[in-house]
């Protein structure tokens, strides 16, 4: 039988010690994590924007543009749990340095591209080079925040690609039009080079700055450190409860809830990265031509998708509670989506479907994360997280290339609409029929 996820319970009281310690570690990881991931969404995003000139000055079919987009994440599946187990070997500071370094020279390799061929291979490089980036970083906050405090800490962590989400239409838009032409390069190209090498600096830094593991922070006291641990082994034995894991990835493949939560993972994020891609070209058929002015549309849905889920992040947090947030947030992402088929073109309305559908897009992938954090017994957590990020990847690898035959078949992005409304939707279903709240409060932690 699966162990049941931790859902409900009392939530767990800090003294003000732990809350001023949380609030110290929070300052000096969160900034330089957000913006590495807001480089990270960057790079994986603005392929979207990039391909309303690529496909002109290259010729690409839209076929050819929705496989490259998907084979990224192909190179994710296949280094992603590799990549995490690295990590928990050697620490986050060297593997970030990989990642980000590999990552931000392939992402500005892009404008060398001329041929389809060069394109898949450039993305799968991409994908391969960034593969395990996110799940490591969620790894990296388990070794310096229990349970209970992760809600809040991944949705502030995630406002990254929020952030990044944010900024992405606006300065690609201007970037493409604006730099078009400069030393005779198109402005995709600069797109390319612009949001890449800032990657590759970052991982340099991030070496340099960050620490593997609490007992190596020198910020923090001899007491924190030891009330920290203590938090953190009194968290891992509440979540490995039931449990008598050794660490096999054998043990890891038995885990029913494993694939339960890769196949959400699947559906959602398949429907997210669908209009993460189209949203651009949707955005182009209400009748918008000007590049910058689709970016800046782009733009709207991320500025309120980002405070919400900070929001929903705490309430998740405040009722110990993940299931119920999580099929919300799919509600949204179905309504939002169904708001802007009907809308038709209409720019105000189209507007608030998106702005929607963003927030429940934006708000769940911290809920889903904490919860897998939770779900997994410490043995396990490394694999765990990168195995059910590993597979649900899948669903972004495909869903372009079904959205480009739905488009191709129909003559307009609207159709796609539909798998997107279904995908959140079943989705959100799925968690709630295999999941079951707790039936063990969480214990109250002694308050200094």
């Amino acid at each position: 039988m699966a162990h049941p996820l931790p859902q409900t319970g009392p939530a767990v009281q800090y003294s003000p010690q732990d809350e001023a310690m949380f609030s110290k570690i929070g300052w000096r990881l969160l900034p330089l994590l957000i913006v590495c991931y807001m480089i990270a969404f960057l790079d994986r995003v603005n392929i979207g924007f990039a391909q309303l000139q690529m496909r002109e000055s290259l010729n690409f079919s839209d076929a050819a543009y929705a496989f490259g987009a998907g084979v990224f994440f192909l190179g994710y599946f296949l280094c992603e749990v590799p990549s995490n187990l690295i990590l928990e070997k050697i620490g986050a500071r060297k593997t970030l340095l990989r990642i980000m370094f590999c990552w931000g020279i392939v992402a500005s390799a892009m404008i060398y591209v001329t041929t389809p061929t060069m394109f898949y291979i450039a993305r799968f490089l991409l994908g391969a080079f960034e593969a395990g980036f996110f799940p490591g970083i969620i790894l990296y906050l388990t070794y310096w925040y229990p349970g209970p405090r992760r809600g809040k800490v991944i949705a502030l962590f995630m406002t990254g690609a929020t952030i990044a989400y944010l900024i992405a239409g606006p300065i690609s838009g201007a970037t493409m039009k604006y730099m078009d032409g400069l030393l005779d390069h198109r402005g995709w190209q600069w797109l390319f080079v612009t949001q890449g090498l800032p990657a590759a600096i970052l991982g340099v830094f991030a070496f340099f700055y960050l620490e593997d593991k609490p007992e190596d922070a020198k910020w923090l006291t001899t007491d924190e450190k030891a009330r920290l641990r203590k938090l953190l082994d009194d968290d891992a034995a509440t979540v490995g409860a039931g449990h008598n894991s050794h660490g096999s990835f054998r043990e890891l493949l038995a885990l029913p809830q494993v694939w339960t939560m890769s196949l959400v993972y699947f559906l959602y994020l398949g429907a997210t990265y669908v209009m993460v891609f189209w949203t651009p070209t949707l955005i182009k058929s209400w009748g918008v031509a000007d590049v910058f002015t689709v970016g800046l549309l782009s733009s709207i849905s991320p500025a309120v998708a980002m405070v919400a889920m900070v929001l929903i992040g705490r309430s998740s947090d405040k009722h110990n509670e993940r299931r119920k947030h999580f099929f919300f947030c799919c509600a949204l992402g179905f309504i939002g989506a169904i708001i802007l088929v009907f809308a038709q073109g209409n720019i105000p309305l189209s507007i608030v479907g998106l702005v929607i559908l963003s927030t429940g897009q934006s708000a769940s992938t911290p809920l889903f994360f904490t919860a897998t954090s939770e779900i997994l017994p410490k043995a396990l957590a490394a694999g765990g997280i990168a195995l059910v990020s590993s597979l649900g990847n899948l669903g972004p690898s495909v869903m372009p290339s079904v959205v480009a035959m739905i488009n191709k078949a129909t003559g307009t992005p609207i159709a796609s609409l539909y798998l997107v409304a279904g995908l959140w939707l079943v989705a959100g279903i799925i968690l709630m029929m295999a999941v079951r709240p707790k039936t063990v409060a969480v214990p109250q932690l002694a308050t200094a």
